[in-house]
């Protein structure tokens, strides 16, 4: 690595980190030394063979980025920055193993579903600087990542893993970019002109905070409800008796977030037309559901819910759709112990 790069680690290289990976070390490797957390084939393929990325839906352009992976952080030591690209189920139970990668002056930068482990960093009002336990369970993720060295990145757009080490490139191409904190101002402006020289669209928001709640007020119902029911966002819209708990869920949201100081500009109506305009779409939730995968409950319900509690507000339908949701991932769960033992 010469002087003026950057060493930079992606955790997580699927669908969203291994496109992050890839068109960093494409497209910016003057300036960037990358290297990538994986596991499993997805480890295996990157080694033998590296990252590629398809881009677009059909066989558009095609390049291989060959970047260095490894399953254990201590081989790469303390970064420049760290672009977590986990769920936050994964993040929790792995996060005692990142510490390698953080010095006093790395950059860490979550692109995660969900409200992230560092969202009360100097924001919240009366919550400000609170510990989430939903996802940072005994702080073992703040130990490892403190949130004082935290950026956060709101992902607008598709990818997924075509086969193990091939990233296929889908619709859009935003990433908005922010500084939890004042504390990480110019290391977000530094994270914002790396990934625009990696060819995404990237904006700076007044509020990352304000953004991954906007995020969230869409998935936070369509995921869980499309696990629960199978159903595809359409269906969920559709039915009037679903379409209600939607808007009642969304309702608590957006007090949930004024407590906050987060003022959502859309109606309820005018966010689900975003949503209809989809089509019949199976969320990420579903997928999973239907993958055998562990669910995004904690981020997406469990945080939001914590912050209610923590406010004094009444959530009593997101309540009782984060326990649907709990229950459902707890037995799916059991399912996969028992398919483990029994193969």
């Amino acid at each position: 690595m010469n002087a003026s790069q950057r060493s930079i680690t992606v955790v997580g290289a699927g669908a969203i980190g291994g496109l992050v990976a890839a068109r960093l070390a494409h497209y910016a490797s003057t300036q960037a030394n990358v290297s990538v957390l994986a596991r499993g084939a997805q480890l295996e393929a990157i080694r033998r063979n590296g990252l590629t990325v398809i881009e677009g839906d059909a066989e558009g352009e095609r390049y291989t980025a060959h970047v260095n992976a490894t399953d254990n952080a201590a081989t790469l030591g303390a970064q420049d920055i760290v672009f977590v690209c986990l769920k936050g189920q994964a993040l929790a139970q792995s996060a005692a193993s990142l510490a390698p990668l953080v010095g006093p002056h790395t950059h860490i930068v979550s692109a995660m579903n969900g409200v992230p482990w560092w969202f009360l960093s100097d924001f919240g009002k009366t919550l400000a600087n609170g510990r989430l336990e939903s996802v940072d369970p005994g702080g073992a993720v703040s130990a490892a990542l403190p949130p004082a060295q935290a950026s956060g990145c709101v992902v607008h757009l598709s990818s997924s893993i075509a086969a193990p080490g091939v990233i296929r490139k889908g619709r859009g191409n935003l990433l908005i970019v922010g500084a939890a904190s004042a504390r990480t101002a110019a290391q977000a402006d530094e994270a914002r002109a790396l990934l625009t020289q990696a060819g995404f669209d990237v904006q700076a928001p007044e509020s990352i905070q304000h953004e991954i709640w906007a995020k969230l007020w869409g998935n936070m119902t369509m995921n869980p409800i499309s696990a629960l029911t199978r159903s595809t966002a359409d269906v969920i819209l559709d039915d009037p008796l679903t379409a209600q708990l939607v808007a009642a869920v969304m309702a608590e949201a957006r007090t949930i977030g004024e407590a906050m100081g987060i003022g959502l500009a859309m109606t309820i109506d005018e966010r689900n037309a975003i949503t209809r305009k989809l089509g019949a779409f199976k969320t990420s939730m579903l997928q999973d559901v239907e993958a055998g995968r562990t669910l995004e409950v904690e981020a997406l319900l469990g945080a939001p819910y914590e912050l209610a509690q923590r406010a004094g507000i009444g959530a009593p339908s997101l309540g009782m759709l984060y326990g649907l949701a709990r229950q459902l991932d707890a037995n799916l769960e059991a399912a996969r112990q028992v398919r483990a033992t029994n193969t």
